[in-house]
């Protein structure tokens, strides 16, 4: 079964830009996640330039988790992709 996966890129200076809108990204993913859509979420190492990503079980939610992510809306994030990928290692 594959999953999809947003890759967010960063605004110019996120880390001033996204605490105040951190609450409502947060509560956001945290909506996603008790309905089992949303699997995994995170920044990368540095996520000024390698920015962030998140996993969901369809693409209808990766979409509507984008369209309304205050994260997207606010320009915290300058860019995203949605992929479809192929886990090779699902569990049980």
């Amino acid at each position: 079964m594959p999953k999809y996966v947003v890759f967010y890129e960063s605004a110019d200076d996120v880390r001033s830009k996204a605490p105040a809108h951190f609450p409502a990204h947060r509560a956001r993913w945290q909506e996603f996640r008790d309905r089992g859509t949303l699997l995994m979420i995170g920044t990368f190492a540095n996520p000024q330039a390698d920015g962030s990503m998140g996993i969901f079980t369809t693409r209808e939610a990766a979409e509507e988790f984008v369209r309304g992510d205050p994260f997207v809306l606010n320009g915290v994030v300058r860019k995203w992709t949605i992929r479809e990928w192929n886990e090779a290692l699902a569990g049980p």
